[in-house]
């Protein structure tokens, strides 16, 4: 019995209902269907699923989201435990923290660990849990769009268990959050206060917005990420003291917002809640509720998405520092995300798919997954954390707008690229855009989960079935 089979047998938490009448798919699919589900496995607390064992033994929010869109695949019901015990962590504000820690690893483990964040003391006035150690900054909201798409794969069992009907006031929480405390810049879209926030830690949009930061003395922290990362490979020392200093500032002032130095508006990080709006619409809808209000909310902020932060010359989303009030000018992959949503003007989507397929990002030519960054700017790096390489969930993205637009032939190409480096590359954290080598970690999490939704649409494809889930 193979990995998969394995999986789908477990009569526990793990069990699911599979559908036999999937096609089965060629052999070397199988094959890499089971390696990713090994991943998934061996990175498997019981309750949730860590990135990496030894490099981030904690679960992550956005990490958390993109596992559960491919554990749905091989186990519905175990795709929505891990968005429950995520949004079991949830504060009274309704933020969703980017790390649940876990009591049995070492605080040395990791930094910031969780006697830096003192969620239950700093964040009690933000209503952080008591029972449940957990940062105190967020992630990217991709939450309501992974539990739309967990409930498609099952929504019997969806059903039986009222998944959606106990997620949705969380999740309804969570985008109330974002839109009443942090539209920072006064334009109806989302800042993020830290570059953590945005997932894309170490992207070089974020250089000039830091630069007001005076960095946390060195010997005032210790890097757990250099134990099992090259350094050359890592953010620098002085862009992580600016890290230190922005979340220790907001940790001392109880997490409230809009007093620090950074707010940045990414379009990567709204255009995420643009489409996990659109999901929170269809699950209301299931719900029997009005999902009117919803739609016209998404399209709201896509308006204001295309209004504040695209450049037509360019032909690229760009970051706003608030603080500032002027575009960063750095193209990043976050500028290229927005393309997954229904919304945006014919011409907005000519010039994403125009820049995706020219010198600054190569795909289909220099490189066949999304670089991270611009190949042509000076801050380039082909290894460095988000300055450069490939990551697959922002390829995932990627692929899911181009089909999304009616590029099936770039979406195809785009989706193949991906099943053949995650393979080769042994579902590395990240990768060099043209090369495909390794970089990171080895056996991520949400490269295997991935790895599992594009061999279900490959697979599909031989049925005469197109289009994406975002649709």
């Amino acid at each position: 019995m193979d990995r998969t089979a394995q999986l789908i047998a477990r009569p526990t938490v793990d069990t699911v209902v599979y559908d036999p009448t999937a096609p089965p798919g060629p052999p070397h699919l199988r094959a890499l269907r089971s390696r990713a589900v090994d991943v998934l496995e061996g990175n498997w607390t019981g309750t949730s699923t860590v990135p990496s064992r030894r490099l981030y033994p904690h679960q992550w929010s956005w990490d958390s989201a993109f596992i559960a869109i491919g554990l749905r695949h091989v186990s519905p019901l175990r795709a929505q435990t891990e968005l429950e015990t995520l949004l079991a962590a949830q504060w009274g504000d309704g933020r969703i923290p980017h790390i649940v820690f876990n009591p049995s690893v070492p605080l040395d483990a990791y930094f910031p660990s969780p006697d830096f964040w003192r969620s239950s003391t700093a964040g009690r006035a933000a209503g952080a849990p008591r029972t449940v150690q957990t940062s105190g900054i967020v992630q990217p909201p991709v939450h309501a769009l992974a539990a739309w798409l967990v409930h498609r794969a099952d929504p019997g069992l969806s059903r039986a268990r009222g998944f959606l009907a106990r997620v949705y006031p969380r999740l309804a929480a969570w985008h109330r959050y974002l839109l009443h405390r942090r539209d920072l810049g006064g334009g109806g879209l989302v800042s993020v206060v830290h570059p953590w926030e945005q997932g894309m830690d170490n992207a070089p949009s974020w250089d000039a917005p830091l630069g007001r930061v005076t960095p946390a003395p060195a010997r005032s922290f210790r890097r757990a990420d250099l134990d099992h990362g090259a350094a050359e490979d890592r953010p620098t020392d002085l862009d992580y003291g600016r890290y230190v200093r922005l979340a220790t500032e907001y940790r001392d002032g109880g997490y409230a917002d809009g007093g620090g130095e950074f707010a940045v508006e990414d379009p990567a990080f709204n255009a995420l809640l643009i489409a996990s709006e659109h999901a929170l619409a269809r699950i209301a809808r299931e719900l029997g509720a009005t999902a009117t209000a919803r739609h016209a909310r998404a399209e709201r902020l896509t308006a204001a998405l295309v209004e504040r932060l695209w450049d037509p010359t360019e032909g690229m989303f760009f970051c706003r520092d608030v603080r500032s009030g002027g575009l960063v000018p750095e193209r990043g992959v976050s500028g290229l995300v927005p393309l997954l949503l229904p919304g945006l003007p014919r011409e907005v989507v000519g010039g994403l798919v125009a820049t995706l397929r020219g010198p600054h990002f190569g795909l289909g030519g220099a490189t066949r997954l999304v670089p991270s960054y611009d190949l042509l700017g000076e801050a380039f790096d082909p290894h460095r954390y988000w300055r450069g390489p490939a990551w697959f969930n922002t390829s995932w993205l990627v692929e899911q707008g181009l089909r999304l637009h009616g590029e099936q032939s770039a979406a195809d190409e785009l989706r193949r690229a991906a099943l053949d480096i995650a393979d080769s590359s042994d579902f590395a954290e990240y990768v060099d855009p043209y090369t495909g080598e390794a970089c990171g970690a080895t056996g991520f999490s949400w490269t295997a989960a991935l790895t599992l939704d594009l061999i279900h649409r490959e697979e599909m494809s031989g049925t005469g079935t197109k289009g994406g889930d975002l649709g």
